[in-house]
């Protein structure tokens, strides 16, 4: 596995490592790829390169490993064949960022290995047993403090951290941006985000549910970047909804946000982390490979179907896009 890296060191510096800003994180949607294996569940290089130059064409910068890569079964030995791989896959000014945890002890032994890089941050998962609000607090605060760099907090449901707690993070200089993906049936009605945007500044506030919430996000709660997952499907368009929303062009938006939605569906219907991973592959972007346990791959052919469909489709569009305006 090494020697596919033997240009690690030199790569490694020309990917984005400095100081991170609302700005930065506005610059590009923050994909959140899969992470494509062997059929023996090594990394597979060439996949993962494929995956990430398919969504830099279309204007993505930033590549969030987190649950779409399935970080939280990723063992501690793998890891620093990861943070090699990333290194590699990064093009000049690229902002890599992988994740740590779920657990507390976990997450520290990989910010052990993290200290020794030059990833400007990384984002903690969320762990949702065993754990407290208060705990959840603390445990961020020393895994910043370990680290001696800023963390992003990613808050996925109200029992994981208080936004009391959240807003003192950030205030002490321990968490540099907050990943929001609390699901809501109305996005835009949402009393837990109400009071995370008054207590912390809504710059430092990433929309973490794609496509879906960040027209109501942006419209209600000041907030101007997101997290995606189909982007990796089609970076373009999610690229354009960036863009318009952050223009205040929500109309247009709007428009672009019904292309996702197809696949979107799927991914709520049948786990957003097992559509993705086969909806790149269907769409022919990259071959995924199968996924690391605890996790596993979509089998139903019925099922898989509806994912190619609308991997397809919506690639279709994302290309057709591209065409257009390279014309």
């Amino acid at each position: 596995m090494q020697a596919d890296f033997t240009m690690r060191n030199t790569l490694e510096r020309t990917m984005f490592t400095g100081t991170i800003t609302p700005e930065r994180l506005r610059k590009s949607v923050l994909s959140v790829p899969a992470l494509a294996r062997h059929a023996d569940l090594s990394l597979n290089v060439s996949a993962n390169q494929a995956l990430v130059e398919h969504m830099r064409a279309g204007g993505v910068s930033t590549f969030l490993y987190g649950g779409n890569a399935n970080f939280y079964n990723v063992g501690v030995g793998e890891y620093p064949a990861i943070l090699d791989l990333l290194e590699a896959l990064a093009g000049p000014d690229d902002w890599m960022i992988p994740s740590v945890g779920a657990d507390f002890g976990k997450a520290m032994d990989q910010i052990d290995i993290l200290k020794s890089r030059a990833f400007p941050t990384a984002m903690v998962l969320p762990l949702r047993f065993p754990a407290t609000k208060a705990g959840a607090a603390k445990g961020l605060a020393k895994l910043a403090e370990h680290y001696g760099r800023k963390i992003i907090a990613y808050i996925k449901d109200e029992g994981f951290i208080a936004p009391e707690d959240a807003a003192a993070l950030v205030k002490d200089g321990h968490v540099v941006a907050i990943k929001y993906a609390i699901v809501r049936d109305d996005p835009g009605q949402d009393a837990f985000l109400s009071k995370l945007v008054k207590l912390v500044d809504p710059a430092l506030i990433v929309s973490g549910i794609g496509e879906r919430p960040i027209i109501d996000h942006a419209r209600h709660f000041g907030l101007c970047a997101f997290t995606s997952g189909s982007v990796c499907v089609a970076p373009r368009l999610s690229s354009l909804i960036r863009e318009a929303i952050q223009a205040g062009k929500f109309a247009e938006a709007e428009a672009l946000q019904a292309h996702f939605m197809p696949l979107e569906y799927l991914r709520d219907g049948h786990s957003p982390l097992r559509v993705l991973h086969e909806a790149i592959r269907l769409a022919g972007i990259a071959e995924t490979g199968p996924m690391l346990p605890f996790l596993s791959n979509i089998e139903d052919p019925a099922t898989l179907k509806q994912i190619a469909s609308a991997a397809v489709g919506l690639r279709a569009l994302n290309d057709k896009s591209a065409k257009l305006a390279a014309e």
